[in-house]
């Protein structure tokens, strides 16, 4: 059972499933009109959180990183899609009690959404009656007991992050290309060449060696180059894939909520928003 002072805390903590996952945090807490125990809480899920569910926390414990409920994932997305705003309608109390198969006839009704911890004490529903409890304090907190003499405004704000995925995946392949090259090769042949020389003394031997007159034949070998063609392997270069990381820049758009204040005095209504606050803002 979650106590009104456990309650104080649980505004933005995690919320945990029965397996351990988170789920979301937790946005408003929702009291007992009768008891004045914590009933539900609401958990923002999403991308973003800009969904929200009620969870019952009747078997709900606290730790120091937050709260874990006996319900999964996606039973708390799947519930029934009910306004966070307000007051929870007997019937759509009936609707999420058979969501999470719970029995509905043995709890009691569930009081208006508002400060974590505050039991509800009044059901006028509008706040700055003008009584003093018994702490003396100004105005009666139709939400939850008297605090002080002030009401705290709350805003949403975005909380963006990224999340890495596969976009793509490049493979590096070889292959064989046959391509025909012409070359210029540089090749000799012997042709024959018909010398003459006069009889001298220094051949006059060589030239009467022989019969007067007689029939002769006398052969050279010819020899010429041809090309001869043959191929080799020899590494060229080195090939490899590497990755680099390029930055951008993306603009996200997502709604949120703040609460605004209204003064209902003697018929006249003056609104006002949460102090300090600058309303636009980009989101990188």
């Amino acid at each position: 059972m979650i106590t009104t002072q456990q309650a104080q805390t649980l505004a933005g903590t995690t919320v945990h499933g029965s397996d351990g996952a988170k789920i979301g945090k937790v946005g408003q807490v929702y009291l007992d009109d009768a008891s004045g125990s914590v009933e539900w809480v609401t958990v923002h899920t999403g991308l973003f959180g800009t969904k929200e569910h009620f969870v019952p926390v009747a078997d709900a414990t606290t730790s120091g990183d937050g709260l874990s409920v006996p319900f999964t994932a996606d039973q708390v997305k799947n519930a029934p899609s009910i306004d966070a705003e307000g007051h929870l309608d007997p019937q759509e109390e009936e609707a999420l009690y058979r969501h999470y198969s719970l029995d509905y006839a043995t709890t009691g009704t569930t009081g208006t959404a508002g400060t974590a911890g505050y039991a509800d004490t009044d059901t006028r529903g509008t706040a700055g009656y003008a009584d003093t409890d018994a702490r003396g304090t100004v105005g009666h907190d139709t939400s939850g007991p008297t605090t002080d003499d002030a009401m705290t405004l709350s805003e949403e704000r975005l909380d963006v992050g990224t999340e890495r995925r596969e976009a793509g995946r490049a493979r590096l392949r070889k292959y064989v290309v046959t391509e025909q090259q012409t070359v210029q090769v540089p090749v000799s042949r012997e042709e024959v060449r018909l010398e003459r020389e006069p009889i001298t003394d220094a051949n006059r031997g060589a030239a009467l060696s022989g019969p007067d007159l007689s029939s002769e034949e006398h052969e050279v070998i010819l020899t010429e180059e041809r090309p001869v063609i043959a191929t080799e392997t020899v590494p060229v270069e080195r090939v490899r894939l590497d990755k680099e990381t390029v930055t951008d820049t993306e603009t996200v758009t997502a709604q949120t909520r703040h609460e605004e204040v209204e003064l209902d005095d003697a018929g006249t209504t003056t609104r006002g928003t949460t102090a300090g606050t600058d309303r636009d803002r980009d989101v990188l």
